[in-house]
Order: structure tokens, then sequence, then C-alpha cells
């Protein structure tokens, strides 16, 4: 890791001078920079780390903070004082502080939030209890919720006493004595009934919602389906226990998406940032793959074996296995990533299948007829005969075909049985369409050629 020398000894300098807007405004400037703003403040002593808390003051201290990755503000962190960490995460939003703690070694942490005040303490513990993939993870306590038995014009004031301290008042909960979530009140409506309607008389009963222990995906996909700006959450039993903001739904998608992108590149997901990552950690998550992927081809020269009579018999059938093969498995590719990526958004779901394999085989016959063509006219310029010609064209048809319809069903499948359609990955679909298109290859060159 390298900074800038001139940013890090005007930092050191806004420091020494005791000017935060100077601070901030050079964190702010880094990422105009290509820097980011960690990668210079790990650069610091923990004596200066700690005189930047100190000029920042907690509140803008823990903006900074909130705006680094986990990782590596719990880095920073833990370089502070207990107490002086402790006051800096008091003044963090709920959700923002929990992720970072949770990238905490587990005594630093537990030393910080038994330095925290109580009521602060709680409300993170109880957010730590989530898997930090779930929406009971990913949710902020910070919500408003009022009785069902209070007027329009209670509500408003109740509303100007807690706003600074709610993520979001443009909903407003319902709750009974219980906390059982009953409806939601929009700020808008709020504020154009009358003063003297009832909360009960004037809230959406039907709410849509998302239990605690949900996919984080699930959360993001309710709150993108609906159009909303928050989504509460709840446990098995309806209590409302928090919501997750329109704000959350940009960090979750990209965490999905890069974990969608790292599987069907045929890896899995790292769980820190590819810079925090050693390379024993890149071995594990690939290794595993390659192996499973290095066993199921296989059987590619299995198949090759098995067909060494008509390849001695016809050696021009060699010539294009190459080509055959590759297209089977780009088709295989293009479509696969087609799929997982509009189930992932929720275009695609189990009953669509049929509808589905439907369209991919009507659109793997149009691009086969192409390479079809294309494949005999390469075939005749190489001059092994309308008889092998014709076998290749055939081929190429049939493959492109059955590659579109396992690529197409096979995620659906896995997502009905509970399994992440991502781990069909490109790599995965090739290595199947390469065995099984060699077979569909050397079977079609038996009949055509048997039968000229």
């Amino acid at each position: 890791m390298s900074v800038d020398a001139d940013n890090l000894e005007g930092l050191r300098a806004a420091i020494v001078s005791g000017d935060p807007a100077r601070i901030v405004d050079l964190l702010d400037a880094l990422g105009e920079e290509d820097e980011r703003p960690a990668d210079l403040l790990i650069e610091l002593s923990q004596a200066e780390l700690r005189q930047l808390a100190t000029v920042l003051g907690d509140e803008i201290a823990g903006d900074v903070l909130g705006d680094l990755d986990p990782e590596d503000a719990a880095d920073l962190l833990e370089r502070l004082r207990v107490q002086d960490a402790a006051d800096v995460l008091e003044m963090m939003d709920p959700d923002d502080a929990a992720d970072i703690v949770g990238e905490i070694l587990p005594d630093a942490a537990a030393d910080i939030l038994t330095a925290m005040e109580p009521d602060e303490a709680e409300e993170l513990r109880e957010l730590l209890a989530y898997p930090t993939d779930t929406a009971g993870g990913r949710m902020t306590p910070a919500f408003v919720s009022v009785s069902p038995d209070l007027r329009a014009d209670q509500t408003v004031v109740a509303l100007r006493r807690v706003a600074q301290e709610a993520e979001t008042v443009n909903y407003v909960y319902v709750t009974d004595a219980e906390e059982h979530l009953l409806g939601v009140l929009s700020l808008h409506n709020l504020v154009l009934t009358p003063p003297d309607t009832r909360v009960r008389d004037l809230m959406v009963r039907d709410v849509t919602r998302v239990a605690a222990m949900s996919d984080q995906e699930e959360a993001a996909r309710l709150l993108n389906e609906h159009d909303l700006l928050a989504i509460p959450v709840v446990d098995d039993d309806n209590h409302l226990l928090g919501i997750i903001t329109a704000d959350d739904v940009a960090d979750i998608l990209e965490q999905e998406t890069t974990e969608d992108i790292e599987r069907l590149g045929g890896s899995q997901p790292l769980e820190e940032s590819y810079l925090r990552a050693r390379p024993t950690l890149l071995w594990r998550r690939r290794v595993i793959w390659l192996l499973v992927l290095f066993f199921a081809g296989a059987y590619t020269s299995t198949v090759l074996r098995f067909f060494q009579d008509d390849l001695e018999a016809v050696v021009a059938l060699s010539f294009f296995i190459p080509l055959l093969i590759g297209t089977g498995g780009n088709v295989g590719s293009q479509v696969v990533t087609t799929i997982v990526r509009a189930m992932a958004i929720g275009d695609v779901r189990f009953s669509d299948t049929l509808r589905v394999v439907r369209k991919e085989i009507v659109t793997g016959v149009m691009l086969g007829a192409v390479m079809s063509s294309a494949m005999f006219a390469r075939a005749l310029m190489m001059g092994v005969g309308y008889d092998v010609s014709i076998v290749v064209a055939v081929t190429v048809i049939v493959i492109v075909v059955w590659a579109a319809v396992v690529a197409a069903a096979l995620p659906i499948m896995l997502r009905q049985l509970k399994v992440d359609p991502a781990v069909v990955s490109a790599p995965f679909i090739t290595t199947l369409v390469d065995g099984t298109g060699l077979l569909i290859y050397f079977s079609v060159a038996r009949l055509v050629l048997e039968s000229i």
C-alpha cells in the first residue's frame, strides 16, 4: 500500500492545526485522486489517530468511519483508546456501527461495547446476533413507531421530538403495546390529514415486510419491487425489530452482485476486500472449484477414447472439435449469465421454467442456424468433403440448442432446491457442455457417415 506523501503531510498538518474542515475536505478529495482515505489514515501513528479523533469530534469521526469499508474502519477503531472508540461508535448509525464492530476481534469488541452507554451497546448486540447477510444483520433500529390510538396532530408533535434520531421519517410505523406491527403511515398523508383523525383510521394495514432471518437480497428485491423508501423487519411473531432503508439497497446489491460474479467465474466469494485478501485465502477460494472442474472435465478424454476408431477412420473430424465444443461453451456461458442475473433481480422464477426453456430453444435454433452456415462454409473451405461438412453443420445446431437448454434450466432447478444458482458458473457449464458436445458430435457423425 502506498500513499501520496504530500497528502499525508497535508493531513498531519491539518491535525496539528486542529482544523476539522480541512481534514474532511482532504479525505473527500482523495477519491478523485484514486487514493482511498483508509490508506492514508492507516499511515498515521496511534498518537496521531487519537489526536485526529479529538480534532474531528465524535460525530464527524463517526461520519468519516461510516464512509469507509467496515474492515478498514475496524482497523482504525482498534487503534484508538477503548473509551474514544466507544464514543465514536455511539455517534454512528446503529447498522453501520454494528458492521464495524463485527469486524473487530471479539475481545476488543467486548471491551468497546462495555465502555458504551448500556442502551447503545445493547442495541448493537441485538444487531450482531443476526448473520451479516440477513435482513436482521442489515437493519437499523432507528425507526419511528406510534400507537394506533394517537391523533394525527399528536403524531406530528411526536415526530418532531424523534426526527433527529430516526433513520427516516418518511414512514411512521404503527405498533401495539407489545411492538407488533399493525400498519404504516406515510409522512405525506399524515401532514395532510385532519388533525383529529385517529392513526388506526389513517394507517395502511397491508404492510410489505421482511423476516429478520431472510436473505438480505430478498429485502433489497422487495424494496425495489414495491418502490419503497424503507421496509420493516419483523421476527416470527411479527414484532417490529428495525427497518432497512433504500440507501442500504445499493450496498446490498453491490455485495450480492460481487458474490454472483465471483461464483460465475468459478470461484468461491471472498469475505473481505480483494486488496486485504492474502494469497492463501485466494488459493482456498479457487482451488476447490478448479479441482471440481478438472475432474468434471476428465470425462472429455474418456469420450475421445471411446470414439477413437471413428477418429482414425475420418481424421478430419478432429479438426472441428475445438470449434464445436468452444461454440457450445460460449452459448452456455451467455445463457447462464443472463438467467442467473434475471433470477437475482426477481425477473425469472421457478414458475417461468417452461417459458424460459422455450424461449432459449427458439433463440438457440436461430443462433445455431447462423453458426451452422458458417461452420458448413468453413468445412468446405478446408476441403474435408460434403459428408464431414454436413456432420459439423448439423452438430453445431444440436450443440447450441442443447447448451442453451441446459444453461437455462439448471440454475432455475437449483434455486428450487435451495442451492445458489450462481454456483452453476460459466466454467462449470462450459465443462459440462464440452463432454456432452463430443457425444453429440460423434453420434451425429456415425449416423450421417453410415447413411451416406
